[in-house]
């Protein structure tokens, strides 16, 4: 019996390593420190690529941001959604640290009947398929490429 529970607290422990090493250099989704303000700090330590954004922002696979907004700067792209609001001049109506909340988890930062999905949530809804449980839609680095492609948005 001793054995088995040195064996499980062994397994435990280099499992908490593994998670430890996934989020290295990033705050885990769990860690998201959110204020009235949004999210004030980069889940990286680091400032975003708007040109990365751009890109996540637009791919069907990723972001898929288009599916619900429109957006005007990426007017090369078909079949913006009208579900969301239009992003035109969004960085003049949010801040960094809100735009950063409201990628991270909508839910939290505007209200929970928005469709949106939390981009960097654990809480996924109810019916995920279970190769996307406990994972999250987009890395802390998507993330704040997105955010910084975001604050670039301005009328």
């Amino acid at each position: 019996m001793r054995t088995i529970l040195k064996l499980g607290l062994a397994g435990a422990c280099l499992a908490g390593v593994a998670v430890a090493t996934a989020h290295a250099g990033s705050v885990a989704p769990m860690d998201v420190k959110f204020t009235d303000n949004g999210v004030e700090a980069s889940l990286t330590g680091a400032a975003g690529d708007a040109a990365k954004g751009r890109a996540v922002f637009s791919n069907r696979k990723l972001g898929n941001c288009l599916a619900c907004h429109v957006n005007a700067e990426q007017k090369e792209h078909s079949f913006h959604g009208e579900v969301g609001p239009p992003l035109d001049g969004v960085a003049d109506r949010y801040s960094e640290a809100e735009l950063r909340a409201i990628v991270i988890d909508s839910k939290k930062a505007l209200t929970e009947e928005t469709l949106m999905p939390g981009f960097y949530s654990l809480k996924l809804g109810a019916r995920i398929h279970k190769k996307f449980a406990d994972k999250t839609i987009l890395t802390a680095e998507q993330v704040e490429d997105v955010v910084a492609y975001l604050a670039t948005l301005k009328e």
